[in-house]
């Protein structure tokens, strides 16, 4: 998942706590036969706008009019109507984030049905990957059913599909659902989730699907080129938290793109039309405010990065 770079302290604190800054951005072309509409899922989370120190530079080329709006999840996305041939879209910016790994609540309690707000309750229901009305309902009590409840249950789950589901980059299916994952064994990040989400929800849990940066920071660096990630939310104590059954281990340094049911929710690119993926690259990088008030070091620093395609 890229270069590992050295972390190098940063003295400004804010409430406390040291503040990271972290590059996230993305660069990637595809080509299309014909002229073709897109709806792009390529911005940060709005619940991150507090935190963007370099804005982003949403870029579109060849260059063509690009609107704003709000999904029904509170997901920033972008209408395009791009022509024929190849189409470039890259965006770049640095984010503060605490430099903390996810928090960890042990004793954060599950709630009854009956007492969930309106817009939690959703997300106990089926959904097109998270096949809470299968085989997995049953599975699901049947393993976990005597696990303590609240927190050390959702644990008990990210662990369970840690173990037993293989990751392979090469097995990557655009359609695989919770159940086939199951089935199959094999998976990459989001196939991970939706099942994980999906033996929550089985459990009267809520659980969201989430999809954005997380780089390689403060673990050893991963042997493949970066890539966006997928974790979800588990609504526990009147909270939402991170769970990540693909590393099930907490992790620093996420940077939140977008939330719904599952992926159908959170697609990145949305193509109206015939395309093809010509290039792919990722970065999750921390940097340093002398990186930021030297913007040639930035550039500098990513001309070598490992891409996908």
């Amino acid at each position: 998942m890229g270069v590992k770079r050295k972390r190098e302290i940063l003295g400004r604190e804010t409430y406390g706590a040291t503040i990271m800054l972290i590059r996230v951005g993305y660069d990637m072309a595809f080509h299309f036969p014909e002229p073709t509409a897109i709806v792009l899922m390529l911005s940060l989370h709005p619940s991150r706008a507090a935190t963007i120190r370099q804005p982003e530079r949403l870029e579109v080329q060849p260059d063509v009019a690009v609107a704003e709006f709000i999904d029904a999840f509170g997901n920033r996305c972008n209408r395009v109507f791009v022509p024929a041939g190849r189409v470039l879209l890259r965006n770049d910016a640095v984010v503060e984030d605490t430099g903390q790994p996810d928090p960890q609540v042990w004793d954060a309690p599950q709630h009854n049905v009956q007492d969930l707000a309106d817009d939690v309750l959703q997300f106990l229901l089926a959904s097109r990957y998270c096949e809470v009305d299968s085989a997995l309902k049953d599975l699901a009590w049947t393993l976990f059913g005597q696990t303590l409840s609240g927190w050390p249950r959702v644990q008990a789950i990210c662990a369970f599909v840690h173990q037993h589901i293989r990751f392979d980059y090469m097995a990557a299916r655009a359609n695989r659902t919770a159940l086939e994952t199951w089935r199959e064994r094999t998976g990459v990040c989001r196939d991970f989730v939706h099942l994980a989400l999906t033996f929550c929800r089985c459990m009267n849990i809520p659980a969201r699907y989430c999809t954005g940066y997380l780089g390689d920071i403060g673990v050893p660096p991963a042997p493949y080129p970066m890539d966006f990630s997928a974790w979800f939310e588990a609504f526990l104590g009147g909270q939402w938290y991170a769970f990540d059954p693909r590393h099930n281990s907490a992790r620093i340094g996420r940077v939140l793109m977008a939330r719904g049911r599952d992926a159908a929710d959170t697609a990145l690119t949305t193509t109206f039309g015939m395309n093809q993926l010509v290039s792919f690259t990722v970065w999750t990088d921390e940097v340093s405010e002398a990186a930021l008030r030297h913007p040639q070091e930035l550039v500098a620093s990513f001309t070598n990065r490992p891409k996908l395609l």
